[in-house]
């Protein structure tokens, strides 16, 4: 009799244990994306860029030193826009605060929201490519056929130049890619004839 007691009790023992590993694995599974996103702004990892609030963002400009500023827009999820750079390139001060645009189009009949993902390239130059302002750090709608500006207002870190390899980068690309908000209704829409 006791034998089947402490089997029952070891069997709950065991369901407990288990209970509690899936439980601390899930906890993990959903600590794993804030946690790798905090990481990769720390460390500019993958190519993350940083983000400054505006009101304290005072970049200092260093006389004599630039670098290039590729631009480059792209869609994904079926997101019925056009999106492009207003400028491909802009040579830039380190240090100067810079204005870049880009420009989306709603080429549907419909409104469409999107959210655009970024990064920049090299990945050794996404911790010191500061951004202040960015139609990235929130969703956009556009209405059907419309057409808009879509600033981003960014600094290059002089603390670029103390590092000994990413001093020696001549071009930084950022790169932008919009994805629809909701995948299903933006993959029934075709793009066609904006509405007037």
């Amino acid at each position: 009799m006791t034998t089947v007691v402490q089997q029952q009790s070891a069997n709950r023992r065991t369901g407990l244990l288990a209970a509690g590993v899936v439980a601390a694995m899930l906890g993990l599974a959903y600590a794993s994306v804030p946690l790798y996103r905090l990481f990769c702004q720390a460390t500019g990892f993958n190519g993350t860029t940083q983000r400054a609030a505006a009101e304290t963002a005072e970049p200092t400009p260093v006389p004599g030193k630039s670098v290039s500023i590729r631009f480059d827009g792209n869609l994904g999820g079926g997101i019925p826009w056009r999106f492009k750079p207003e400028k491909v390139t802009q040579t830039v001060e380190i240090g100067a605060k810079n204005l870049a645009f880009f420009t989306a189009t709603n080429l549907s009949g419909a409104p469409v929201t999107g959210t655009a993902t970024f990064n920049v390239s090299p990945d050794l130059a996404g911790k010191y490519f500061v951004k202040i302002a960015c139609f990235c750090f929130t969703e956009q709608t556009l209405k059907p056929g419309e057409t808009v500006e879509m600033p981003v207002t960014y600094y290059v870190d002089p603390a670029i130049l103390d590092d000994p390899q990413a001093r020696k980068i001549s071009e930084i690309t950022l790169s932008y890619t919009f994805y629809p908000m909701d995948r299903q209704a933006s993959a029934a829409l075709k793009p066609g004839k904006p509405a007037a």
